[in-house]
């Protein structure tokens, strides 16, 4: 069980994160969505310290975290149980697929690299890459290169993962391989948080939809009651116009 409570956030007088708090189960899919700006991705880089809240706290079973008293070695034991997977791929260019994903087992985990080149392969395996694991980002399409990323993340057998805009920066063809991959992950279990402006695939993958605006949650339900039976004026209107993407 994952346990948010609490959390603030102010960018110059602004109030990004308005006292968010949230209870996710083990292997669920939660989605954020709302307009740009309403605090979905400072949210998420929130929950592993990329942003630093101004209050709150998080729990990931026994370990559990304050924000406003935070350590920095606390820092580093948070983000081993969340692996978070960007917009832009932010791989190694110098380092082929396999050796991108290995980084994190041999430096973080300190596998010896027999191990981590087996996870690794693996792990590359589940997103399709088997046949790429030498080959470097520049010889990869942008979809190949966030399925290393996802990859990556996902050998790190993360307790959450974090999933911000990851098909935004992709050619409109390359984005169904990576959110395919996406959903594989999510079907063997994995917990996770993602910010989409895909509501199609929000639809399909999540089992709880947030709506954030101005940095509170301002409805929650399963992809149904949200997308089609919304309860707030703002949720609808906000629906309203994506209603030809998903019905």
């Amino acid at each position: 069980m994952i346990t948010i409570r609490n959390l603030s956030k102010v960018f110059s007088g602004q109030k990004v994160l308005d006292d968010l708090s949230l209870d996710i189960d083990k292997g669920q899919v939660i989605a954020l969505v709302g307009v740009s700006g309403a605090g979905k991705s400072t949210f998420l880089r929130s929950l592993n310290y990329l942003e630093k809240p101004d209050t709150g706290s998080i729990s990931i079973d026994e370990f559990t975290v304050n924000f406003e008293t935070i350590t920095k070695e606390r820092v580093l034991i948070l983000r081993r149980k969340l692996a978070m997977v960007f917009q832009q791929f932010n791989l190694f260019e110098r380092r082929t697929a396999l050796d991108n994903v290995k980084e994190g087992l041999k430096v973080v985990k300190k596998l010896s690299d027999q191990e981590a080149t087996k996870l690794a392969r693996a792990e590359l395996a589940k997103v399709g890459l088997a046949d790429r694991e030498h080959h470097y980002p520049r010889h990869l399409s942008g979809g190949q290169k966030q399925r290393v990323a996802l990859a990556r993340a996902l050998a790190m057998k993360p307790d959450v993962l974090l999933l911000d805009e990851p098909t935004s920066a992709l050619d409109p063809e390359l984005v169904g391989e990576v959110e395919r991959a996406i959903a594989d992950a999510a079907k063997s279990g994995q917990t996770m948080v993602l910010v989409s402006h895909d509501m199609n695939f929000v639809y399909q993958v999540a089992d709880r939809v947030l709506f954030l605006e101005q940095g509170k949650i301002l409805e929650q339900g399963t992809p149904e009651e949200v997308f089609k039976y919304p309860k707030e004026e703002r949720t609808k209107e906000f629906f309203a116009s994506y209603s030809k993407t998903y019905i």
